[in-house]
């Protein structure tokens, strides 16, 4: 597969007034020729250390997943992945100990796909989302999960152990595209639960339509100015990040 992406994160204009960091962060990685994995995660605005969470959370399962299918030809299985979310909370603990605070304070969410030419896992906790391409319709692999109120949401964090949810396909989808809640809104019919075709497909196509293979920073920079714009930020004014893959 000629896996190529366009990837971008935008601090929320919230963010900027109150002084507060850009507190997503994201990873894309072509492990293989064949095979590539993306992640966002978003760090919890009331979280103090939320930035870091998000960062650590995203680099370690980068690291994990690039070191194993290197190794091995097939995905891991749940258990080892439930483990490395483990190593991940158990990390988290540990700095915040060090810090004389809490691992809430680093609270961050997470959702994730890896796609191989057999398969396509995706990893969520949180109110991220995934979505994928097939015969040019898009399915949402990971809606996103509010918790008890409509403002909260999962975390990596949570006591004592976070909703973590893994779901393996059959390998149909020939494009991705991963976002944080401060780009939900513009992408989800969130009263029927699907993703908007009006959103994703016209996105999609310059990524498609390139002729580079991998990360393309061209298409990644105007994604960036996309996500800064006033009509993008008069709608939301929170953290996005937006990750769009092609495999076409």
């Amino acid at each position: 597969m000629a896996w190529r992406w366009a990837a971008a994160s935008e601090i929320g204009t919230s963010h900027i007034r109150n002084g507060v960091r850009l507190q997503d962060a994201y990873a894309v990685s072509m492990v293989r020729d064949d095979c590539i994995f993306a992640i966002v995660s978003d760090g919890a605005g009331s979280a103090e250390f939320s930035s870091f969470g998000a960062w650590l959370v995203c680099r370690s399962l980068t690291v994990r997943f690039r070191d194993w299918l290197r190794e091995n030809p097939d995905l891991p299985n749940d258990e080892i992945i439930v483990e490395w979310i483990d190593e991940i909370r158990d990390r988290i603990a540990a700095t915040a100990d060090r810090r004389k605070t809490t691992s809430r304070q680093f609270a961050a969410t997470l959702a994730a796909v890896v796609s191989t030419p057999d398969e396509t896992l995706t990893l969520h906790i949180g109110d991220s989302a995934v979505v994928g391409r097939r015969n040019e319709e898009w399915d949402v692999l990971c809606w996103p999960e509010n918790g008890e109120y409509a403002s909260t949401t999962f975390f990596v964090t949570d006591d004592p152990e976070p909703r973590f949810n893994i779901a393996r396909y059959t390998r149909e989808h020939d494009a991705f595209a991963l976002f944080s809640d401060g780009v939900g809104d513009l992408a989800l019919s969130h009263s029927k639960q699907t993703a908007s075709p009006q959103f994703f497909t016209p996105m999609l196509r310059p990524v498609d339509n390139a002729q580079s293979v991998g990360r393309l920073p061209e298409l990644s920079a105007k994604l960036r100015r996309y996500l800064a714009s006033p009509a993008i930020c008069e709608r939301t004014d929170d953290d996005k990040t937006l990750i769009l893959i092609s495999g076409g």
